[in-house]
């Protein structure tokens, strides 16, 4: 057995563990730290919306030694002003969309990037995206969230608990704030793709919580009928018992994502795939996060504020205290006096036992012959 299967046996078993119910406070700290990060970068830099949201039009040209930064400045000037993005695109072509471009304004940009990239005009493709468009997309994946939301709650709340159904709903606002938050801090350019990659985390991220919500439920049946272990405990052994796995589907779902975002994206220069592959990489972390370190102790956060659970907290409590103090009075019982020590009148050890001088007086043998 390898190293990393063996401690997860080991984890499983419950011979070894860490404590993340007991350390939930560290955890609910920095989560609210990264959130409020995520927020203030939304709020500051907001969202880089792709054309298919705020309308505008894509120019694509052949290849060309001009530069993304000398053509986004090239683009601009022909726009008027409109803002401009331009990528470079794996074969040496470039990409480039200006915001706000209608139909009529397209044709005289089309010109005036032809003539200053030094290509011909016929080489130069247009496509043109309606706001209106964009504003259907945002609808439809706002329903879809919410339906999601709801379904979810609803799930949970039949096949576990309402505890655990708010304790993933948590987890997954989470993940969403944390992502959108990456985003607007690097500024990606947020697309259609990106609202798939932001459905599609959402899916992992309650995969890895339902797990560990299982194991739980599973471990915590007539727990109230024990005195071995709290609520808060046995949840802690649940997601020990499940670490393993967890991280072992994160990193395997993370991998073929992270060479979409770092040799797809960067290296071949395809960019149009970082607008999903950073929702999914971002997202699939925080959501491997979420499920240990915020929907569980959440969870055991509000079980253990019920009265049941409060009593067998005090149950538990009283049981490991009377052990104690019997292992501490087997102890002192175990303890041998001296072989030749007596005890005084009060209990107490005075000494060895000394033997009287006249004890052996005249039990000697006599100075005379035998006669």
């Amino acid at each position: 057995m390898s190293k990393l299967g063996n401690i997860g046996a080991r984890l499983y078993r419950g011979e070894v563990g860490y404590d993340f119910i007991g350390k939930r406070k560290i955890w609910y700290g920095l989560s609210i730290l990264i959130t409020i990060v995520a927020i203030v970068g939304l709020g500051v830099r907001g969202l880089n919306m792709g054309i298919e949201f705020s309308g505008g039009a894509v120019f694509t040209t052949p290849k060309t030694s001009v530069s993304a930064s000398e053509a986004q400045h090239k683009a601009e000037s022909a726009a008027g002003g409109h803002q401009a993005m331009a990528q470079k695109l794996g074969d040496g072509a470039l990409r480039i969309q200006i915001s706000g471009l209608d139909t009529k304004q397209a044709v005289p940009v089309q010109e005036g990037l032809a003539k200053d990239l030094n290509v011909p005009v016929k080489d130069v493709n247009t496509q043109l995206v309606g706001p209106s468009w964009g504003e259907q997309i945002a609808n439809k994946a706002w329903l879809g969230l919410g339906i999601f939301m709801v379904l979810v709650v609803l799930y949970l709340a039949i096949a576990f608990e309402w505890r655990m159904a708010v304790a993933a709903l948590v987890a997954l606002i989470h993940d969403l704030t944390i992502t959108v938050g990456i985003y607007a801090l690097v500024g990606f350019e947020v697309t259609p793709g990106t609202v798939i990659g932001l459905l599609t985390i959402l899916g992992y991220s309650l995969y890895d919580t339902v797990v560990v919500f299982d194991s739980l439920k599973e471990a915590s049946k007539d727990i109230s009928k024990q005195t071995r272990f709290t609520y808060s405990e046995v949840a802690n052994r649940s997601i020990n018992g499940t670490l393993v796995r967890s991280i072992n589907t994160t990193v395997v779902a993370l991998l073929p994502v992270a060479g979409l975002l770092f040799v797809g994206g960067g290296v071949l220069g395809a960019g149009m795939l970082n607008d999903i592959s950073l929702a999914l990489f971002v997202g699939l972390a925080a959501g491997a996060y979420s499920s240990i370190f915020i929907a569980t102790p959440l969870v055991a956060d509000l079980k253990s504020r019920e009265p049941e659970m409060k009593a067998l907290a005090k149950r538990v409590k009283a049981k490991r205290a009377a052990a104690e103090a019997k292992g501490a009075s087997q102890e002192e019982d175990a303890v041998p006096a001296p072989a030749d020590a007596e005890d005084g009148d009060d209990g107490t050890v005075v000494g060895p036992r000394q033997q009287p001088a006249s004890r052996n007086r005249g039990r000697g043998r006599p100075s005379g012959k035998r006669r």
